[in-house]
């Protein structure tokens, strides 16, 4: 176990001198008018303002003015300072070349040589410093995000649906009254309505005959 806190410990500072490696890398060192040096300028001013526009500073960048000792100085003065070129009070003096001044605020910079006359002629440099974007890292572990659970929200019971009782409906009354007399038996009407004669008296019937005739008959036969 303390085999692995001490490579670990190992591990975190090669990373935190990587990066401060990496930020060292990154500053820019830049020589003031590049092969012109830090001089007064045959064409005046303009020389050392277009220099100027082709770079870009940072904080953490540096400027470097190569000049002999004892013919040229670099100050730093305030913007009121610039345009007039007043030596007095300076920011920052160095009269021994070749000096390097390092950018640490972000913002407008501004540098003369102080020796009579050299500032009105052109030996003057105006830049703006832009801040760093390099964040050094950061050895503080993070918090794991809280998370907040949504509100609960209350149900609210659903209401049983109201039933309302469907009322009972009257009876219709009789569109007409029964009629009160009996109904009188159908009449079958024939085509024949005159009444049947009732049978003659005066013949015997077949039924009575049928009995007499066997009777005699059977007498007829005893005495034979």
């Amino acid at each position: 176990m303390a085999g692995f806190g001490l490579n670990l410990t190992v591990l975190m500072t090669i990373m935190v001198v990587s990066m401060q490696f990496h930020n060292t890398i990154a500053q820019t060192r830049h020589v003031v008018g590049d092969t012109l040096g830090w001089t007064i300028p045959s064409n005046g001013a303009a020389a050392y303002t277009t220099w100027a526009s082709q770079q870009t500073f940072t904080v953490g960048d540096t400027l470097v003015f190569n000049f002999n000792n004892g013919l040229h100085d670099v100050a730093e003065v305030s913007a009121a300072a610039y345009d007039p070129c007043t030596s007095t009070n300076p920011i920052t003096l160095i009269t021994t070349g070749p000096a390097t001044l390092p950018l640490t605020t972000p913002g407008p910079h501004y540098y003369i040589c102080t020796f009579t006359s050299h500032c009105q002629i052109g030996q003057k440099l105006a830049i703006n410093v832009s801040a760093s974007t390099t964040t050094p890292p950061s050895t503080t572990p993070a918090s794991p995000p809280t998370t907040t659970p949504p509100p609960l929200t209350p149900t609210t019971p659903t209401s049983p649906p109201t039933t309302t009782p469907t009322p009972p409906m009257e009876p219709c009354p009789p569109t007409s009254a029964p009629s009160s007399s009996p109904l009188s038996p159908p009449t079958f009407t024939t085509g024949n309505t005159a009444p049947r004669p009732p049978p003659s008296s005066g013949a015997p019937s077949f039924a009575a005959a049928v009995p007499a005739t066997f009777f005699t008959i059977g007498l007829a036969l005893l005495n034979f």
